[in-house]
């Protein structure tokens, strides 16, 4: 006597063997062996950090003459460094106090207005249908292969002379001075910023359920209402994540806030200081070290405090169901 034994369809032999392949995928990144390379990654990927704030930290002729790791055999510590760099009076020190706060200036609103102009139009591209709407959201994604120094001299012109057709004067020069110049800052990262945000924006909030759409517009709700009410608080990950990368940016820009703000006290940001107390040379290591991590601190912070969105936002959409 014969038992037929019974066999699975291909596609089920086929998600069984994809099943058995991911779990053991799965285990073994779970497992005690990966747990330790991964502490031990994020350990050597903190070292270089760890590094500049004990340097930032130590006597000038200690930085100057032994490495950082001496300080556990020799431990001597000081906050001349960060008192220098923030508040000293002559020439050579950082007086970055100013700066710091010049940098805070420029990059809230840089990240603020690409945040809000970006998911208004990612909206609209993505749930309000209008002739031309697939041709403007190509153009704005092809946007973002421009690279980002062909637009200064163009930008820059736009600013000083205006912008004049057929001996027409369409728009004057701007002709900022002193701390009006941050707005050209923040013009020049928010255009700079919007196609990306678009793009990422419009991806989040084209796959909000169309059931949840139609059900507020039978409601009544108007676009504008469903925008706040329903659309803004479902992509806060994608917003928060957005803003993280923004703001990283912007704060760590040389070259645009340079250029668009200049290098004196009342705009230049942190980086442009920075740039200037590295000097050719860069000989005031104990300035240096204290004014790196001075500049190191507010994006940490903003991460950190950010984190569980910036997650959120990165897996938002990669599983459906």
């Amino acid at each position: 006597m014969t038992t037929a034994t019974p066999t699975l369809p291909a596609g089920a032999q086929a998600t069984g063997k994809a099943t058995t392949a991911a779990g053991r995928v799965r285990r073994r990144l779970n497992s005690r062996t990966a747990t330790v390379v991964s502490i031990a990654l994020a350990l050597l990927w903190t070292i270089p950090t760890f590094g500049l704030f004990v340097s930032s930290v130590r006597p000038e002729d200690q930085i100057k003459t032994t490495g950082w790791w001496t300080f556990f055999s020799d431990p001597r510590f000081t906050l001349e460094n960060y008192q220098e760099v923030l508040f000293g009076t002559s020439s050579s020190s950082g007086q970055l106090a100013s700066y710091f706060i010049n940098s805070l200036a420029i990059t809230i609103p840089s990240v603020l207005f690409p945040l809000a102009f970006a998911s208004l139009a990612a909206y609209a591209l993505a749930w309000i249908n209008f002739r031309g709407r697939d041709w403007l959201y190509i153009a704005i994604f092809a946007l973002q292969i421009v690279p980002l120094q062909m637009a200064l001299v163009p930008l820059l012109k736009f600013f000083s002379t205006g912008v004049t057709l057929g001996g027409v004067t369409l728009m004057p020069a701007w002709d900022l001075v002193d701390e009006q110049k941050f707005a050209q800052v923040w013009f020049a990262h928010t255009c700079f910023a919007l196609p990306f945000a678009v793009f990422l924006l419009h991806n989040f909030i084209a796959q909000l359920p169309r059931d949840l759409m139609e059900a507020a517009r039978v409601d009544g709700a108007t676009h504008p209402k469903i925008f706040r009410t329903i659309v803004l608080p479902l992509v806060t990950p994608a917003l928060a994540a957005f803003g993280i990368f923004q703001f990283l940016w912007v704060w760590n820009d040389l070259l645009v806030a340079l250029i668009f703000a200049g290098g004196g006290d009342e705009t230049a940001p942190l980086t442009v200081r920075l740039a200037e107390m590295a000097g050719t040379r860069g000989n005031e290591w104990q300035r240096l070290t204290a004014g790196a991590f001075v500049s190191l601190v507010v994006p940490l912070i903003v991460f950190l405090s950010l984190q569980r969105y910036f997650v959120r936002g990165l897996l938002a959409g990669s599983v459906k169901g």
